[in-house]
């Protein structure tokens, strides 16, 4: 069977999954509620910053991927239709279910009235677990005037990509998890899958509800482990000799524990781990279960921000001229999300005292001048930062950024506090004084490269 699909929700993540279908032979309708999106993508531009994005609208957008308003198309012109639209978090911590409720919604309405035997529903959006069972099949059938396996059946299908390498992260998923209302639309939705993608993941098919939990878990695991690594930063700190990358490399090597999101550092960020973590507290208690492991992980992400902002201001007291720059805005590279972001937050506690404040993103900029406006300066290149400021705090992993350190040629002093370890001290001017995050001050990090994540 060669399925028809459609994508709702053409933002940072479902706009990338409706072009990776399109990329590999799939007749793709994306469909999302901003205009300006839908224009765009079908004139081949990209309304959004993602690598590897633009390339696949260029050639793809208004032919093999069409996008439209409405609901109705989708239904009327595919075989199955994934709902990627988000789920933000209620006040306490739940996650709201409001937009994939009224797109289902819309969608079964549409759905009611075409004549077609049966549509796949596959929910890839974050959501509680027994939101499937409990609130949207009720949902779908009440609107469509259909029963579950007669009219239609529904698939859970999350992703586990991130943000900055979403399109290979959906060409090349390490793992396919699919919840299932029975064997045949899991078996559909595999089929798919093995078309997609250009590698072979391991792919587990479990019950609905088994599946919804477990994308909060690998989620609520993951900041564990990074919240785990950050601890472990902040006791090297005050150790003299004690190297946090060698040790995280060396243990990370363990099958038990492995390398990725075992870098020490500065606190999570983005859309998907605040709000995750704040939602397996709120599981937890809904289920009358312990939630302190991961409570502890929220206390420990909130002392990273406030320990940065310690560090920045004593050694901005030192200062003459007490300017600060910050070479990184958004929460991670190579995207322009600011969301949660620890040079956001860093800003907003510098914002506080008397302190010039220049800062510096490739893609970032827009989002961060939104936000702050002219309360601080926004310059043009990592090279004019360094040269504007007499301390710079160095938040993202970007090779601009190292380049920019290394190639340093101002008389002037400058301190820079490298909050990953990217720069090699053997490497700087001698103008520059260097700070690594997660070091004692007389200690000097390794050079060997940290592990990925």
């Amino acid at each position: 069977m060669t399925e028809r699909v459609s994508v709702v929700g053409l933002g940072k993540l479902g706009l990338c999954l409706a072009a990776c279908f399109a990329k590999t032979g799939i007749e793709t309708i994306g469909v999302d509620v901003e205009e300006h999106v839908v224009q765009s993508v079908n004139k081949g531009i990209s309304p959004l910053v993602e690598p590897g994005l633009q390339e696949l609208i260029s050639s793809l957008g208004g032919k093999q991927l069409r996008a439209t308003l409405s609901h109705q198309e989708a239904i009327d012109n595919t075989d199955m239709t994934f709902i990627l639209v988000a789920t933000p978090s209620n006040q306490d911590g739940t996650f709201s279910n409001r937009y994939v409720e009224s797109t289902l919604q819309s969608l079964s309405q549409a759905l009611a009235r075409n004549g077609k035997a049966h549509h796949l529903f596959v929910i890839s959006s974050t959501v509680a677990p027994g939101s499937t069972e409990n609130s949207f099949v009720p949902l779908i059938e009440k609107h469509s005037k259909r029963t579950l396996h007669s009219g239609f059946d529904v698939c859970y299908d999350p992703d586990f990509v991130a943000l900055g390498d979403v399109v290979r992260g959906f060409l090349e998923p390490e793992l396919i998890v699919i919840g299932e209302t029975r064997q045949e639309a899991g078996e559909r939705l595999e089929a798919l899958h093995g078309k997609v993608c250009q590698n072979h993941p391991h792919i587990a098919r479990m019950s609905i509800i088994s599946a919804e939990l477990a994308k909060v878990s690998l989620n609520a695991y993951i900041t564990l482990k990074i919240s785990f690594a950050n601890v472990l930063a902040n006791i090297c700190e005050k150790v003299p000799g004690a190297d946090v990358d060698a040790i995280t490399r060396a243990i990370g090597v363990d099958k038990r524990i492995s390398p990725y999101y075992f870098n020490g550092g500065l606190s999570f960020g983005g859309t998907c781990f605040p709000r995750d973590t704040k939602a397996f507290i709120a599981l937890c208690k809904k289920h009358l279960q312990n939630a302190e492991l991961i409570e502890t992980v929220e206390r420990v992400n909130e002392f990273q921000d406030q320990h940065l902002a310690e560090l920045v201001l004593e050694q901005a007291a030192a200062m003459r001229g007490k300017s600060v720059g910050i070479l990184g805005l958004s929460f991670k590279a190579n995207t322009p999300v600011i969301t949660e972001s620890p040079a956001i937050k860093l800003i907003t506690r510098l914002l506080k005292h008397d302190l010039r404040i220049v800062v510096y993103d490739p893609l970032a900029m827009g989002n961060t001048k939104a936000l702050f406006n002219e309360q601080i300066e926004y310059v043009s290149s990592a090279k004019e930062c360094l040269e504007c400021a007499s301390y710079c705090v160095i938040t993202n992993r970007l090779d601009e950024y190292r380049l920019a350190a290394e190639n340093y040629a101002s008389d002037r002093p400058l301190t820079i506090l490298d909050c990953w370890r990217l720069l090699d001290p053997a490497k700087l001017s001698h103008r520059i004084r260097y700070i690594a995050w997660g070091y004692a001050p007389q200690t000097s990090p390794g050079r060997a490269e940290a592990a990925a994540g």
